[in-house]
């Protein structure tokens, strides 16, 4: 029943989805602006970085792409509450876990696709990969987006306004995003910044990710950056799932 239900509400979703031409595409605007203003910029390889600079900036733009788009992924609930589709779906049978599970699936389809036109933005810009840099590439854009999708529509059931949800997501995003090295190797940071750094749990996939795109597919960080992304993604569900009945979704 919960496979069922997940694929019901998925398949709902993944329609709205496919009748929004212009969702699909504005969410690669950011990450693909970086690309185009930003990669030309990056004639060397920054300070200790192993690749070519694409092979540095891809991984970054693919992980903002998917790990910010789904923070913001709440705001859906919000509009949801708003015209009394969540109350409808609450009084349905459909498992709990479902609800939520069957919206984060769609999020998580929705950036994997974004992803392969960033990709493939990047080639025709110069990016050179190893061919399994690209699939395990998407598999860190699907895993790790569930972490965020989860606790923002987790989020958005509580607050429940714009106004207070897209503050509270900018002051978590903006500092993660300073913090993991997405545009540029922490490596060289002072030696207060860089254990920082470290702290954050993006940090960690963002190194594992840039290993992918050189070929590094057994190194500690390619393991560490697979065990946080699974962590994370599973306590989120979990948090998830306990808000959403508590908060009438």
């Amino acid at each position: 029943m919960l496979l069922q239900d997940t694929a019901l509400v998925f398949g709902r979703y993944a329609r709205q989805t496919l009748r929004a031409k212009f969702q699909i595409l504005s969410g690669i605007l950011m990450p693909l602006l970086y690309l185009l203003f930003f990669g030309p910029l990056l004639t060397d390889p920054p300070p200790g970085s192993r690749g070519s600079p694409w092979q540095v900036l891809e991984p970054g733009l693919l992980l903002q792409l998917g790990l910010f788009g789904a923070s913001f992924a709440g705001f859906a609930i919000i509009i949801e509450q708003n015209h009394g589709v969540v109350e409808r779906m609450r009084v349905t049978p459909a498992s709990r876990l479902a609800l939520l599970l069957g919206r984060v699936l769609r999020g998580t389809a929705l950036f994997v696709f974004q992803a392969v036109l960033l990709v493939l933005a990047a080639v025709a810009m110069g990016l050179r990969a190893p061919l399994a840099g690209g699939p395990i590439g998407f598999a860190f854009v699907a895993l790790p987006t569930v972490a965020p999708a989860s606790l923002s529509y987790a989020l958005a059931v509580k607050v429940r306004a714009p106004r207070e949800f897209g503050p509270t997501v900018n002051a978590t995003t903006m500092p993660a995003m300073l913090l993991s090295g997405l545009m540029l190797p922490m490596t060289p940071a002072p030696g207060w910044l860089d254990p920082l750094s470290r702290v954050t749990p993006l940090r960690s996939l963002v190194d594992a990710m840039r290993d992918a795109y050189v070929g590094a597919y057994g190194t500690s960080a390619m393991l560490y950056g697979t065990l946080v992304a699974l962590a994370l993604a599973g306590l989120a569900v979990a948090v998830g799932t306990r808000v959403f009945p508590t908060a009438g979704a």
